[in-house]
């Protein structure tokens, strides 16, 4: 084989060219290409060139700072379009978007990342279903985020009768990918990596549109020293090489390296702490309550957090294994920079495998947030006003998990409550309302579950809803809360009421255990 050409990342990109389509690996802070992505951006501020590119990325990638990721690109003339499964953690490259700076699309991370395997085989685009009757559906604007954004990336189709969605496909020019190790002749291993993530099937699809492959890695070493096993790119799909400087290669942004999370070691975990009996924890209880044993489980940001949390307490962890979007399957999920990570895993698999996974029905329980409720029973989680935060993985999620929760406080914005004698109080009302009229943007589709005849319960600290053909239902409340004041008038819809509508669980408004694992 032939020796890589190892270069440094200020001559790597200069094989960049104005107008090129470029991909960039990473998850929200894990594993991204930042000594490639700093000196692109370091390029283009100082000559104005490359310009008119079109960025695409699966996944979400920065540390919200405005510094990191694909804020890297964030530059009115240097980018002509956005393809990007999730913006909150690049806030500036979401708000060039939404300001009509450039194209933007907000697609499904699934799909994305499918894309890209259906780019590298030459297929027309993916095709699926994952998308239906949300906002990336062409009948609701097809992903698309400003009106500078007219092209149709998405088309709605029919097979045997039955409506699916076509991601189009379309050449990449240029990708740069974070590895671990490369050897002289460019093979690539990732074993200090939070997972592989799509890194093999970006090499493919850049590779087979005639594109640029670029890795940036922490050490160039002797050929045939890489156990072959670990390689996860071969040296046939690689054009570069780039080693990084250690602080433009962090495992995770602002993290101290940690390889129990790499799978290289495994590391003991202390029993948890009770946590206070607030809010989150409320609705962690009456979350973990529906847990299944054996279960294989996704778990969101926020509130659903606390479903592991309360189920360690009560003893009943060892119930469902917990997975990632991004590839990671056991051990314990992380949150903040190193979100996308798991402590102690059992397997690390490519990100695309796990969504097969999950597309395929392979979760029997996802639990995610609740940021705003409708009457119809959709959800959205991806744009609220002028901001976007972007669908990421929850569509694929959603829709294909055997039973959905969404999990979050009733009203948000300075809610404060307390459990007294077995009582929620509302000491403090949240400023903002959840469950609203119309949501403005459809990431979930209750029409979509109804039609699937897909369970779906809304679970807040003070009531619990469920969705059924007729609409959501009220099915739940909290001792304490009075169902016309504390709930009905503080929502933009009139829920359809049981006729007797059950008291929660009163363990959950308890400082004990509630002896969940006496009952499974």
């Amino acid at each position: 084989m032939k020796k890589i050409s190892i270069l440094t990342a200020e001559e790597a990109v200069q094989l960049v060219k104005d107008g090129d389509t470029i991909t960039t690996t990473g998850f929200v802070s894990s594993g991204c290409t930042e000594a490639l992505s700093k000196a692109i951006e370091k390029r283009f501020l100082a000559t104005g060139s490359p310009k008119n590119l079109t960025l695409f990325y699966p996944s979400s990638q920065g540390n919200r700072d405005g510094k990191t990721g694909g804020d890297h690109f964030a530059h009115e003339g240097m980018l002509k379009r956005v393809i990007a499964g999730h913006y909150a953690t690049a806030p500036k490259l979401g708000q060039m978007c939404v300001s009509n700076q450039c194209e933007g699309y907000n697609l499904p991370q699934g799909a994305l990342l499918y894309l890209l395997r259906d780019i590298a085989a030459h297929r027309v685009g993916t095709i699926t279903e994952v998308g239906l009757y949300t906002f990336v559906d062409p009948r609701n604007g097809g992903g698309k985020i400003n009106e500078r954004t007219t092209e149709d990336l998405v088309e709605l189709i029919k097979i045997d009768g039955k409506e699916k969605l076509l991601y189009k496909a379309f050449p990449i020019n240029i990708a740069f990918i974070r590895g671990t190790y490369a050897d002289e002749y460019g093979n690539v291993t990732f074993e200090k990596e939070i997972t592989p993530l799509e890194g093999t099937s970006t090499a493919q699809a850049v590779k087979n549109s005639g594109g640029k492959v670029i890795v940036q890695v922490e050490k160039v070493v002797k050929g045939g020293t890489l156990d072959p096993r670990l390689v996860k790119i071969p040296g046939i799909y690689v054009d570069a090489v780039v080693v990084a400087n250690k602080e433009d290669h962090e495992q995770s942004f602002g993290e101290k390296y940690e390889p129990a999370i790499s799978g290289e070691v495994r590391i003991p975990i202390d029993s948890p702490k009770p946590m206070p009996l607030d809010a989150k924890k409320i609705i962690g209880r009456r979350a973990a309550m529906e847990l299944e044993e054996d279960a294989i489980v996704n778990l969101g940001v926020g509130a659903p957090e606390y479903v592991a949390q309360v189920a360690n307490e009560e003893g009943i962890g060892d119930y469902m294994t917990l997975t990632v979007e991004s590839g990671p399957i056991g051990g314990i999920p992380q949150a903040g920079a190193r979100f996308g990570s798991s402590l102690n895993p059992d397997c690390l698999l490519d990100q695309p495998y796990q969504f097969d996974f999950y597309d395929g029905g392979g979760l029997h329980m996802a639990y995610l947030g609740l940021a705003q409720c409708d009457e119809k029973g959709n959800i959205n989680v991806s744009r609220f006003g002028t901001k976007i935060a972007g669908c990421g993985g929850f569509i694929n999620i959603t829709q294909n998990a055997k039973r959905v929760f969404f999990c979050g406080t009733f009203t948000a914005g300075g809610l404060k409550v307390k459990v007294e004698d077995g009582k929620l109080i509302i000491e403090q009302e949240g400023k903002e309302t959840k469950f609203i009229k119309q949501v403005q943007q459809v990431t979930f589709s209750g029409r979509y579950a109804i039609k699937k005849g897909q369970p779906v319960l809304y679970i807040t600290e003070r009531a619990v809803f469920e969705l059924k053909e007729d609409g959501v239902h009220l099915i739940e409340v909290a001792p304490g809360i009075d169902i016309q004041t504390q709930i009905i008038d503080l929502m933009g819809f009139l829920p359809k009421i049981e006729k007797e509508v059950k008291l929660m669980d009163l363990r959950i408004f308890k400082e004990e255990k509630m002896g969940l694992k006496n009952n499974k």
